[in-house]
């Protein structure tokens, strides 16, 4: 690796950062509890320094690729830790942006997961999603529940990424991780193939596509516990962006479908905490007979109600967490209304829990 590339990666972890930016021209950036700062210790980057640094962490297969198709996501290793990373071109110019991926996989309580999440750990099928904006922790959590799962069920647990993030040794489960591009040539081909593996648990890293979103639902269907991530804000939103993916003919049978697999759905984001650091504040829907009829007869409308009113089978909303947070003295007032999607839902909420 590049000397430079090496430097950089070790003042960021030094930093606790999640992110590092590098773009011609610009200072390196890392973002630190959300918020992105400059490395004072170097200057701008030109464009052919940066090149040299990115290059430097390719094998020459990637390097073609890149010069060829503009942009790769891959992972890799340095001294320091391991890292997801995303090459791309803009202005002309390579660029790249690195996700810190511990080494360790964080525990329950290390992540502050409500303690309700062990439910999951008992599942033997099912379809899991995990919901939010990037760099909300969505993969951290599923590494989580995965982990807990290899700890405590003799299972097979094989995940379809691009690329693998958390590297997950093998205890009571055995584990196939396989890196698209690297393990497999397409999500759609490597979920296809997946049912001759003899799976227990399933982790596909993004659903991406129509082709994807019906494989995933068809290893569910059969029997397994499917876990994945969607780059939606709410419960409702996340069914309504799987359903709007496939043409209008197929709908209704996605629906019947989708409600029959579907177990849950938990939406986060990564809260600035007041002691420090950010902490995560979560909506969980638990799909009881009522919320499967609601998405069989396309009343995702509902959805929203239907948590306010069952917190007895765990399901919270998001405003309701952010007033416990608060509560508790963990988040400021004014933090968790910025985070809110429904900030007079919450301040009513925040009111009512402090008149208790």
């Amino acid at each position: 690796m590049h000397t430079k590339i090496l430097e950089l990666l070790g003042i960021a972890v030094a930093n606790k950062a999640s992110d590092i930016h590098l773009l011609s021209g610009v200072i390196p950036k890392l973002r630190v509890n959300g918020e992105l700062r400059e490395v004072t210790s170097f200057a701008g980057l030109d464009a052919k320094t940066l090149e040299e640094m990115i290059f430097s962490i390719l094998t020459e297969e990637q390097k073609a690729f890149v010069l060829k198709e503009k942009e790769l996501d891959f992972s890799v290793e340095s001294p320091q830790a391991r890292f997801r990373c995303n090459i791309y071109y803009q202005k002309g110019t390579i660029a790249c942006a690195l996700r810190i991926i511990s080494a360790e996989i964080p525990s329950f309580e290390e992540l502050h997961l409500p303690e309700f999440f062990k439910t999951f750990l008992k599942f033997k099928q099912g379809f899991i999603l995990v919901t939010g904006p990037t760099g909300h922790g969505k993969s951290t959590t599923v590494a989580s529940i995965l982990n807990e799962i290899n700890k405590t069920k003799a299972d097979h647990i094989v995940t379809i990424e691009d690329p693998v993030e958390y590297l997950i040794k093998p205890k009571q489960s055995i584990i196939s991780q396989r890196e698209l591009g690297f393990d497999t040539r397409s999500f759609d081909l490597a979920l296809r193939s997946c049912l001759r593996q003899d799976p227990n648990v399933v982790f596909v890293g993004e659903m991406r596509d129509l082709d994807s979103i019906q494989s995933a639902l068809t290893i569910a269907e059969t029997g397994h516990l499917v876990f994945s991530v969607l780059h939606t804000n709410s419960a409702a939103q996340s069914i309504d962006r799987i359903i709007d993916v496939f043409p209008t003919s197929a709908k209704d049978q996605i629906r019947v479908q989708l409600s029959s697999v579907v177990t849950a759905i938990i939406s986060q984001r990564l809260v600035p905490a007041i002691e420090g650091g950010r902490i995560p504040a979560f909506e969980v829907l638990m799909v009881t007979p009522a919320v499967r009829n609601v998405i069989r007869e396309g009343k995702t409308f509902m959805i929203d109600n239907i948590i306010q009113t069952s917190a007895d089978v765990g399901m919270i909303s998001m405003e309701s967490y952010l007033a416990k947070l608060v509560q508790e003295g963990r988040v400021t007032e004014e933090v968790a209304l910025s985070y809110s999607t429904n900030p007079l839902d919450f301040q009513n909420k925040l009111r009512r829990s402090r008149n208790l």
